[in-house]
């Protein structure tokens, strides 16, 4: 199996420095494939050297592989991007309510029959 670098996401309530990224190799960096009898057991066992969940760690690696392009699905920068679009089109449709606001209080304003 290849060998997969797993950028650790920040988190403060996280154990591991999330600035440091750990290669990860399925099913483990510093021993053989052989080993252990599964992935999982292979993935519990390097969770428990770093001092963290296994379940973390499984989706550290099926995202890792997702981003190489091992694996279908949403990489983390097209993740981040549909993110930071979601935000900008929140902002938007909200800068048009203030300006159909706008608009609304202005016509009121100009209308000479309400005088």
């Amino acid at each position: 199996m290849s060998s997969l670098s797993v950028p650790i996401p920040p988190d403060p309530a996280r154990r591991v420095e999330p600035e440091t990224p750990f290669s990860a190799q399925s099913p483990a960096s510093t021993d053989q494939p052989d080993d252990y009898a599964s992935e999982w057991e292979a993935i519990k066992t390097v969770a428990g050297r770093l001092g963290m969940n296994p379940e973390t760690l499984r989706k550290w690696l099926r995202q890792a592989e997702v981003d190489s392009g091992d694996r279908d699905g949403t990489t983390t920068a097209t993740a981040r991007e549909i993110r930071e679009l979601k935000r900008r089109n929140a902002e938007l449709e909200q800068t048009i309510e203030i300006l159909k606001a706008a608009t609304s209080f202005f016509v009121r304003e100009s209308d000479p029959r309400v005088r």
